[in-house]
């Protein structure tokens, strides 16, 4: 069987589908994820990507049988396969199409980082999280930059440090997940906002993107107005730019919408 399934289209989506193991990922799963993101991100007839899952939980992190092999690694080899797991998540997060984590079921660990890294998560209100690292000797050190700036360094002072399991209400209140819904609500959740990203200029979501990580934790400063100023000025001068400004005062739709 497949360690992922993806559906194409203008919302494409990728499927987690190692249920027996809850998804667990392994090098093979990171591999593969890299990959789908990568080519996905760069398909123009993709405008947004959907990350799910089936089975009962969305990712446990780690799967063991990958663990029981690491226990036995070098340095160098440790370095190795961490790097791979940055690489991956470097890789969703940084992705040009705007991602939507589409969490059906419990998830854990290294599992946080992959919600984490995408730009908005709907989760049924079954669902827990926890952040098991310390339990188990180790921290969440690869994750941890995504799953910092996704619940806050307070919040995430408590969770890295206690390994507590909360759920899904604690996880909407702390900014990790954007909605939480009841598991037959969930699809439509998902779809009202892949809907909202379609609907939006491809070219526009694209540099909003880098914006946001651009700007995000930076000072306020000299260099920072001049480079946002300089954004501006240029997707002003941007053909979907002027479309967009164009379509409102005509009050008719946008191209992209016609497409």
């Amino acid at each position: 069987m497949a360690t992922l399934t993806i559906q194409p289209g203008a919302v494409a989506q990728i499927t987690l589908n190692r249920p027996e193991v809850r998804n667990a990922f392994n090098d093979e799963v990171i591999a593969e994820l890299t990959t789908a993101f990568t080519e996905l991100g760069q398909n123009p007839q993709v405008r947004a990507i959907v990350l799910a899952a089936s089975g009962p939980a969305f990712c446990a992190g780690a799967d063991l049988n990958w663990m029981r092999r690491m226990a036995d690694y070098s340095h160098a080899e440790n370095l190795a396969d961490a790097a791979q797991l940055a690489e991956m998540l470097r890789v969703i997060y940084s992705c040009p199409k705007p991602t939507v984590a589409r969490i059906q079921g419990d998830v854990y660990a290294g599992g946080m980082g992959l919600v984490a890294a995408c730009d908005m998560a709907v989760s049924v209100d079954t669902a827990n999280y926890c952040l098991s690292e310390v339990k188990l000797g180790l921290y969440p050190a690869t994750i941890s930059p995504y799953v910092i700036r996704a619940m806050g360094a307070r919040a995430a002072h408590r969770y890295f440090l206690t390994a507590e399991r909360f759920d899904a209400a604690e996880a909407l209140r702390i900014g990790f997940v954007h909605a939480v819904v009841p598991a037959e609500q969930l699809d439509a959740k998902v779809a009202e906002l892949s809907q909202a990203l379609v609907s939006a200029s491809p070219n526009a979501v694209q540099k909003c993107k880098t914006l946001l990580h651009d700007v995000a934790g930076e000072s306020i400063d000299a260099a920072l107005i001049a480079r946002t100023v300089e954004g501006i000025a240029s997707i002003r001068a941007s053909s979907e730019g002027k479309e967009g400004v164009q379509s409102f005062l005509q009050k008719r739709k946008p191209a992209w919408l016609l497409a």
